[in-house]
């Protein structure tokens, strides 16, 4: 994650640096935090616990934040040839929002994205007779994909949305007619859906349209969902005995590499810090949040071995 400009930073953002007990630095919250709590909550439990009923790794990787074409998609191929079966995996996204603990990540939506072109053709803005507007033949059919009930969500999940991101067209001067229009919109969506499902109803209601377009389509992640078990029920137990409070279980926010690893089958649930500073300028952690962290974690090692 870039740091944006440095001369902001209290404190240069990648020196690790206590004041008033919190811990700054970039990545403190989001995710090394988490990493850090993650190693020493291994050592205590291999301290007192030196032959566990299973194996733990750490998967460390330095794409996640970007397009995440290798790291965790690499080692899960992998795996997956190696015909190795992961069981648990906890990822130290920040997903707390007021207090450690209060929320945990339990699956995710899936991400789509849709890239329109409508093709019209360029004219002077005074003869509009001897052109076809790309942005006015655009708008009917972007109201009504805008205003579509795509589905109801379900128990984890909240309803699947559409957002448009970016909308281009026009050619510099105000008196052209441009010739095309992009749009960039993108679905965060539920189980309740399906990729195809959402691609073919995009493009039916593009086909009630006289317009002319291309459309290219992108999938960043399926949804995934944990539901409540063996991982979920550890987690949450020692949240509570630690935390002394009830955390809830959420599939909001955006995306993370446990999409790739519950491809595997595995039961993935996401547990970190607050995420109130990340990516942000000075971003920080509480000291004592991380080691409230590592007793988490240790205490989630001793439930599931």
């Amino acid at each position: 994650v870039p740091t944006g400009p440095i001369e902001a930073w209290h404190t240069p953002p990648f020196e690790p640096t206590v004041i008033d007990g919190m811990l700054y630095g970039r990545g403190a919250a989001d995710m090394k935090g988490s990493l850090a709590a993650m190693v020493v909550a291994c050592e205590q439990f291999i301290q007192k616990n030196p032959n566990p009923n299973g194996r733990i790794a750490f998967l460390i990787t330095s794409d996640e934040e970007g397009p995440a074409h290798d790291g965790t998609v690499k080692v899960v191929e992998y795996l997956q040839k190696q015909q190795e079966r992961v069981e648990w995996c906890i990822v130290g996204e920040p997903s707390s929002t007021e207090t450690l603990g209060d929320v945990i990540k339990n699956g995710r939506r899936g991400s789509l994205h849709g890239t329109l072109t409508l093709h019209g053709q360029q004219g002077h803005i005074a003869y509009p007779h001897l052109a076809k507007n790309p942005i006015h033949l655009a708008l009917p059919p972007l109201a009504e994909l805008t205003a579509q009930c795509w589905d109801q969500g379900n128990e984890y999940f909240p309803p699947t949305t559409m957002q448009i991101s970016n909308i281009n067209s026009g050619t510099g001067a105000t008196n052209v007619i441009p010739g095309d229009i992009e749009v960039v919109f993108n679905f965060r969506f539920s189980t309740a859906v399906t990729k195809e499902g959402l691609i073919e109803r995009t493009e039916a209601i593009l086909n009630r349209y006289d317009i002319d377009y291309t459309l290219n389509w992108s999938l960043s992640g399926y949804p995934f969902l944990t539901p409540k078990g063996d991982l979920v029920d550890a987690v949450s137990a020692s949240v509570s005995d630690i935390m002394h409070l009830t955390p809830e279980l959420s599939t909001s926010g955006g995306t993370s590499d446990g999409r790739f690893i519950a491809r595997m089958g595995t039961q993935v649930v996401e547990l970190g810090p607050c995420n109130a500073t990340i990516h942000q300028v000075n971003e920080h952690v509480a000291c004592q949040s991380l080691i409230d962290l590592t007793k988490i974690y240790k205490r989630v090692l001793e439930r599931v071995f």
